[in-house]
């Protein structure tokens, strides 16, 4: 391998080559001169920093060709907004994408080092919470691998959205200090800065519209590189930190009025301090929305800024901007953009809102209404008057066309953005249904209800708008990084290495699904998982789980459309039979559950209490010889789900039908090898599609039948009393037998209106458990199963999935080889 000279402008330098030896002196480098300290004083952290800096200087080279080949060419581009991303730890997977894994592991042993536990000492960064965060962060990896010019937009938050402790059974929340190692991974633009302006008010100045703002604050961008495999190509993922315009007060200081001095800047900074503040009160749905119209505000002017170096006229913007609203916390990007437009750039309305219309498109992750964005149009006239000003004038425009169409007043009464009534508010998925020239769901079954459902009358309006994209994961980082054992089997049973790009190639083993000796290999490889996990549980909460039970999980948010409560019934239930017969063929399982709950959600920590109360009854009773053991395991992330997955067996995936979007945790399981237990309820309609009803177990209501039972009057004791188990379970947890020093501590959860059908689901979910553990039994074939599993998810790429969004949406084509300079790797 030569050196590789790059040449940018009048500037030439030479990389260094990532052989060990050079790999060995540049971390060794970066620690004394960079983070001066001595190697004999080094900390596993002060080696994990030298180590990024040395890789990051790598990936820089990939990252410089890519901004060029983006700013020679005059290739539309794609800018993804989104309130999370959930990355996961950044070191090894760069190290991975960028083939150099090896180098690095050879390069710590030779300075007496083990990679693997100096990378552990790497925080999870705290910029996402769910399958949201996650979604995209698997996506900026494939934008990078397929080579698409993108950049995302998100928030750099202090400290994340909390991290989570159980005292007691009990959630804490604590500040997630991710910051506080000083990972040196970023770079910090203190150039790129953008003033986001709130409050004050608006006045005429003839035709035009001024808005006089009364409070200022300066948003500061952070980029982080995201590396596509192979090396290739770079993207960034640009997070805003805010910083007040208003600096310290001197004045307020010198007269000893020292808290004075910085509150003010101490305010106008919290909007970057945490994910999701708790918006139960009226200050914090006020920090919320400032927290949104940072995010968009700050993005816009900087796509716009970027647009405007490539091209001198902003009428051409259409022509090279994409902008992708994920979710609709970012969705006051369109005010924003229709503002610049027109205050900045002087554009009239009509001319603005048809590059809007053109540049942004929509996906939409909920059917359920309640879970729709909306705000006060009080609190917006007070925090962006000019803002709430365009989106009248946009709700104008709307409804006059769809007058035109001859739709009575009740049909515009409901598309209209403005929800009239005592409380006004505004709702942001009609914005960005109505602005978006296409707006996606993201799994086939979700995207068929929403034209349905939740915008029907926007599906008469605009038949055309509406498409599934169904989604993804990265197999780079759910099997190469999470599950390396398993990535070693694809290769030599595969006899290729490209599954990591074409995940379409592992649907060669479903002719080695009853190979004896592939089911050997899995087996192995699962057991090593499991024994992993096991090591964690003990070591991390002294509770000892045997790798030879039957490992159930369900790891996410805690919330009561995933019915976390449902597996709770069913464990209860197993534990009271387990007592009453205690010498039957039980087969032993450990449910293990991960999640956490919003911080105002009373319901969903309730549950997680009940968890903690049923595993600290279970674990210690000697009575069910470990039958079953119980483990919630605190602080869930990315890191932590890369340890769980692996060790999957069964992977529950029970939201009622028609709650959940899609899911991606029931594509990362079934990728690792588990059965999934779920309702035909988002993606595991196509999973189960695609492995067949003897490779997973289907229960429960359909989204018809669902809809039935709440249409005619759902009662939940229909249920418990016409079911001797359900009936038995619930009064034992009703009636204090895990909680006996609070006997009524979950009387509520249990009676509680059961919206989301827990106690109509319950006997098919029980009974679909007894055919769990009937085939577990059988272990030749559920490891096929298993295989068959692994085999038929290649369309669940992320890779697949922006694939499609690029040819459905965006309209944009990846870069090409001659676009891009050979860096040499």
């Amino acid at each position: 391998m030569s050196e590789n000279t790059l040449h940018f402008k009048e500037y030439e330098y030479t990389m260094p080559l990532p052989s060990v030896e050079k790999i060995r002196q540049s971390i060794v480098y970066k620690l004394i001169f960079i983070l001066g300290v001595d190697p004999k004083d080094a900390t596993s952290e002060n080696w994990l920093n030298a180590a990024m800096f040395a890789v990051r200087d790598l990936m820089t080279e990939s990252f410089l060709q890519t901004r060029r080949a983006h700013e020679n060419g005059q290739k539309r581009m794609v800018y993804y907004l989104s309130m999370e991303f959930l990355m996961g730890r950044a070191f090894t997977n760069a190290l991975v994408n960028q083939n150099l894994y090896n180098q690095f592991k050879q390069a710590f042993n030779e300075l007496g080092l083990d990679l693997e536990s100096i990378a552990e000492h790497e925080a999870d960064p705290g910029l996402g919470n769910g399958g949201l965060g996650r979604l995209a962060a698997c996506f900026l990896d494939s934008l990078a691998t397929l080579r698409i010019p993108a950049v995302g937009y998100g928030i750099r938050y202090q400290y994340g959205m909390f991290k989570q402790e159980i005292v007691d059974g009990q959630q804490i929340e604590k500040p997630d200090l991710w910051l506080e190692d000083d990972m040196e991974w970023e770079f910090h633009r203190p150039n790129k800065r953008f003033a986001v302006n709130f409050g004050g008010h608006i006045y005429q100045d003839g035709e035009r519209t001024v808005w006089q703002p009364n409070d200022e604050i300066e948003a500061i961008a952070y980029d982080e590189i995201i590396p596509g495999y192979g090396a290739q190509v770079a993207n960034p993922l640009r997070l805003w930190t805010a910083h007040t315009a208003n600096l310290f007060n001197l004045d307020c200081f010198n007269s000893g009025n020292y808290i004075d001095a910085i509150n003010e800047k101490m305010n106008d900074e919290n909007i970057a301090r945490v994910l999701y503040p708790n918006d139960s009160t009226e200050a914090g749905r006020e920090l919320r929305l400032k927290q949104e119209y940072f995010l968009v505000s700050a993005s816009v002017q900087d796509i716009v800024a970027r647009h405007l170096c490539r091209a001198n006229d902003i009428r051409t913007l259409a022509d090279t901007v994409a902008i992708h609203l994920n979710d609709t916390h970012p969705v006051l990007a369109i005010p924003e953009l229709m503002r610049i437009l027109i205050d900045v750039h002087q554009l009239n309305f009509d001319e603005a809102w048809d590059i809007c219309q053109r540049v942004f498109s929509y996906t939409n992750h909920t059917l359920m209404s309640e879970a729709l964005e909306t705000w006060s149009v009080g609190l917006m006239a007070h925090l962006l008057p000019r803002h709430l000003d365009i989106i009248y004038k946009i709700n104008a425009k709307f409804l006059a066309f769809v007058r035109e169409q001859g739709f009575d007043e009740e049909f515009v009464k409901r598309v209209s953005i403005i929800q009239e009534g005592n409380d006004r508010r505004v709702r942001m998925a009609w914005l960005a249904v109505v602005t978006s020239h296409k707006v996606n769901g993201v799994a086939k079954i979700h995207s068929d209800l929403m034209k349905t459902s939740i915008f029907a009358d926007f599906a008469q309006l605009y038949p055309d708008r509406f498409l599934n994209v169904t989604n993804g994961v990265t197999p780079r980082r759910w099997i190469e990084i999470a599950n390396p054992p398993l990535a070693n089997l694809l290769d030599n049973y595969l006899g290729e290495s490209d599954w990591r790009l074409h995940l379409d190639k592992l649907t060669k083993l479903n002719d080695l699904a009853d190979d004896a000796n592939v089911q050997a290999a899995f087996a192995q490889v699962k057991r090593q998982a499991k024994e992993r996990l096991a090591d964690y549980v003990a070591r991390e909460l002294n509770i000892h789980i045997n790798p030879d039970a039957l490992f159930d999980v369900q790891i996410k948010r805690i919330h009561a459309y995933k019915r976390q409560s449902m597996n709770v019934l069913h464990i209860v239930n197993r534990y009271l039979h387990i007592l009453a017969n205690p010498n039957a063929n039980w087969q032993p399982r450990v449910f293990i559950l991960a999640g956490k709950a919003a911080s105002a959600y009373v319901e969903a920590k309730q549950t997680i209490h009940l968890i903690n109360d049923i595993a600290k009854t279970i674990n210690s009773d000697e009575r069910i010889r470990d039958l079953i053991k119980v483990v919630f395991i605190p602080n869930y992330g990315v890191s932590l789900a890369q340890i769980i997955i692996p060790a999957a067996d069964l992977s529950e995936q029970i939201s009622l039908a028609g709650t959940e979007a899609s899911g991606t945790s029931n594509m990362k399981f079934a990728l690792n090898g588990a059965l999934t237990i779920g309702t035909f309820d988002g993606a595991n309609v196509e999973i189960h599609e695609r492995v067949g009803d003897e490779h997973s177990f289907i229960f429960g209501h359909s989204v018809e039948q669902v809809q039935a039972l709440r249409h005619n009057g759902y009662n939940p004791y229909d249920f418990i009393d016409n079911d001797m188990d359900l009936r038995n379970t619930v009064q034992a947890i009703a009636q204090g037998m895990f909680s006996p020093e609070d006997p009524n501590r979950y009387n509520s959860l249990m009676h509680n209106g059961d919206f989301y059908q827990r106690y109509a689901d319950f006997r098919s979910y029980a009974n679909v458990q007894t055919r769990v553990d009937e085939h577990y039994r059988n272990q030749a074939a559920w490891r096929k199963s298993a295989i068959v599993n692994i085999a038929n998810m290649g369309y669940f790429s992320s890779d697949r999935s922006i694939a499609e969004y690029c040819e459905k949406i965006w309209q944009i084509k990846p870069l090409t080889e001659e676009e891009l300079p050979n860096n040499g790797r």
